[in-house]
């Protein structure tokens, strides 16, 4: 099994096979995949019409296989893959239709759990847009603070002002690394090569700027006909609103287009899930983990 680390000339290929299968889940974006694959050694196959990618960090944990023909030889391969390094096979990224799918075709063989840190979650676009009604009642207040107190405008990233986005990123690393160094870090480098490829990657994404200054910026990229999956998002925390403003106006920026928008899952992060929770998710795309057993 010829696993290899991707490059931008796998895009259109991995591509085809996503739009097959249309999911709803974040890992099956190849922008994603590709930014994060120095920082956790991603590598990729494909065989026969199914996609697999996975974590070579340490001993490689992978990605359920997607794609429209028959999954249960490569399902087998990866087995024999992992069993000739001494190593368990082990699955990450399952919706509810990939567990029922894994547990008909190899019946109790996988020990199978519910993987909350890696919940999806999903948001309607309109919801964002316009923050109605009282559960949104403290973002429109960070919103119209910054519409009251700031000189600003919002634009989309383009190949002229994507240089602003190289240096917001370098002083909001630089601001905040100590808090989390290794963990910072490489998110830091995962943004600058998606930046340094963001036009050969098909990202769109948004910026906001005070009195000319960039302040926040986001992007992502398509993840089926109706859904946009947002893989960055970084404000100046100081800057009451930023965070609130650029949420809002990207989602106006795509809100003719799609009708779902995936931010994401929350790793575990305690802070996190309260900010994403805030925004009152459409849903949560439950996830699962599994362990081939034998």
């Amino acid at each position: 099994m010829n696993f290899h680390t991707p490059t931008l000339s796998d895009k259109n290929r991995v591509e085809s096979i996503f739009r097959q299968v249309q999911t709803d889940c974040c890992e099956y974006c190849f922008g994603n995949i590709y930014m994060w694959s120095a920082i956790y050694k991603n590598k990729i196959l494909i065989d026969n019409g199914i996609f697999v990618s996975a974590d070579f960090t340490e001993a490689p944990v992978f990605c359920y296989p997607v794609g429209a023909g028959d999954k249960k030889p490569m399902i087998s391969k990866l087995i024999e893959y992992a069993k000739s390094r001494g190593l368990t096979l082990e699955f990450f990224g399952l919706t509810e239709k990939d567990k029922n799918e894994l547990e008909d075709l190899f019946p109790d063989k996988f020990e199978i759990r519910e993987d909350r840190d890696s919940f999806d979650y999903l948001y309607k676009t309109e919801d964002l847009v316009n923050l109605s009604g009282r559960k949104y009642h403290s973002k429109k207040n960070h919103t119209s603070y910054f519409e009251k107190n700031f000189d600003w405008k919002y634009e989309p990233i383009t190949r002229e002002n994507i240089d602003r986005c190289f240096l917001l990123n370098e002083h909001w690393e630089s601001l905040n690394r100590e808090k989390n160094p290794e963990e910072i870090g490489g998110e830091n480098r995962a943004i600058k090569t998606a930046l340094e490829n963001y036009f050969d990657l098909d990202y769109e994404g948004g910026m906001l700027k005070i009195q000319g200054e960039a302040v926040a910026f986001t992007f992502g990229e398509r993840l089926n006909d109706s859904t946009f999956c947002t893989h960055v998002e970084k404000a100046y925390g100081n800057i009451r609103g930023a965070y609130q403003m650029i949420n809002r106006e990207f989602a106006r920026q795509l809100s003719d287009r799609y009708e779902f928008i995936n931010r994401e899952e929350d790793t575990g992060s305690e802070g996190l899930r309260r900010a994403k929770l805030s925004y009152h998710p459409y849903r949560l795309i439950i996830k699962y983990s599994a362990v081939y057993k034998g």
